[in-house]
């Protein structure tokens, strides 16, 4: 596995090519460093529309561009890394404790979510100054 469990960065996924269409596969605790518990997608998201906007206190995200492209943009409280998810093999793992967005959605595109824990809304960090100070406490 090459991931890096304190920062967000792109994983790339196996890729099986066939001439009747390409096929590529997420194992749980392979390809991302987690235990699969939720799985959500997002799809018809307006143009300019922003998704995210939050941080977890526990869980971890892996996001794939399933069809069509969007960027996700990381705030670890000092710097920003913006990534652009546009391949159905390739995507970002977000730790814990990452501030985080979703923008700049394409036409029709399909972003798969994977998460290490099932919904708890007391794990949601959805207010930038709270996230800063939790930041600046650890």
């Amino acid at each position: 596995m090459n991931t890096n469990p304190t920062r967000a960065h792109i994983i790339k996924l196996p890729k099986i090519l066939d001439p009747r269409g390409n096929l590529s596969v997420l194992e749980e605790e392979n390809e991302i460093p987690f235990a699969i518990q939720r799985t959500y997608w997002i799809y018809d998201v307006p143009g300019g529309e922003i998704r995210g906007a939050n941080a977890f206190k526990q869980q971890q995200v892996f996001v794939v561009a399933l069809s069509g492209s969007l960027e996700v943009v990381v705030f670890d409280g000092v710097k920003e890394n913006k990534f652009l998810l546009n391949r159905a093999d390739f995507g970002l793992y977000i730790p814990n404790m990452l501030w985080y967005h979703m923008e700049n959605f394409s036409t029709n595109t399909v972003t798969l979510v994977v998460s290490s824990s099932v919904f708890n809304e007391g794990d949601y960090v959805r207010n930038i100054d709270e996230f800063m100070q939790i930041r600046r406490d650890e």
